[in-house]
C-alpha cells in the first residue's frame, strides 16, 4: 500500500503546525502535533511534560499505522523511531524576528493579552520563551537549534524538502505535498522522489 506520511519541522514559529494543517487538509489525511505528544494535558498548557517512554505508544495507538498523516513540530532524539515511516520531510525557516512576533501572538491568544504583558502573571514565561526561541540559529546542537536541525536532516533517508515559512501558508501547501522543484528536494536516492509530483518550487529559505 502507498504511504503519505510527511513530517514538518522547523524553529518555533516558523509556521510547522499552520502548515501541517493546511497540508493535511490538501492530503485529506489526519494531522497530528509533537506537543500533543511531548506534553500531557494541563490548565494551563505546557507546563508538564509527558514521560518520554509513554510518548510513541501513544502515537502508535491513535495515528502512526495509517497509510496517511501529517506531522508537525520537532522530534529530534525522543522520535527518532519515527524516521522510517517518513514519506517526506518539509524543513521551515523563518527570519527571527517574524518567528518571535508569532510566537508573542500565540502566546497571546492562549493565555491572554493580559497575562502576556509586561506585569502579567504569564509574561516572565512567555518572554524566557521567545528568548529560547530566538537563540535557535545561532545556539549549539546540543539544544534545539538550526545546527542540530541540520545534522538530523542530514542523516534521513528520506527527501527533505526546504521552503521558506515566511511565505503564504496557501502557497507552501501546494509545495509540501510533494510540489516542488527537484534543486529544493534532498535525497539519498533521487528515485525516492519519483511519486511526489515536480514544478517550479519557491525560493530557497
Amino acid at each position: 500500500m502507498a504511504t503519505r506520511r510527511v513530517h514538518i519541522t522547523g524553529a518555533s514559529g516558523a509556521g510547522t503546525t499552520t502548515l501541517g494543517r493546511a497540508l493535511a487538509t490538501l492530503l485529506a489525511v489526519p494531522h497530528h502535533d509533537s506537543d500533543d505528544y511531548f506534553w500531557e494535558p494541563t490548565d494551563p498548557p505546557f507546563t508538564r511534560k509527558r514521560d518520554e517512554a509513554e510518548r510513541l505508544p501513544l502515537m502508535e495507538r491513535l495515528f502512526l499505522p495509517r497509510a496517511g498523516w501529517v506531522l508537525s513540530g520537532s522530534l529530534v532524539g525522543w522520535g527518532d523511531p519515527l524516521i522510517p515511516l517518513f514519506d517526506l520531510v518539509v524543513y521551515l525557516r523563518a527570519p527571527t524576528e517574524l518567528r518571535a512576533a508569532r510566537l508573542r501572538a500565540r502566546e497571546s491568544r492562549t493565555f491572554g493579552v493580559e497575562a502576556t504583558r509586561p506585569g502579567g502573571w504569564r509574561n516572565p514565561e512567555t518572554e524566557a520563551f521567545v528568548a529560547w526561541a530566538s537563540a535557535y540559529d545561532a545556539g549549539p546542537p546540543e539544544g534545539r537549534s538550526r545546527a542540530k536541525h541540520e545534522q538530523w536532516l542530514a542523516a534521513l533517508p528520506c527527501p527533505v524538502l526546504r521552503l521558506d515559512g515566511s511565505r503564504p501558508v496557501g502557497e507552501l501547501g501546494r509545495h509540501g505535498d510533494g510540489s516542488a522543484a527537484a534543486d529544493r528536494v534532498t535525497a539519498p536516492d533521487p528515485g525516492a522522489i519519483s511519486r511526489w509530483s515536480t514544478e517550479d518550487g519557491v525560493p530557497p529559505a
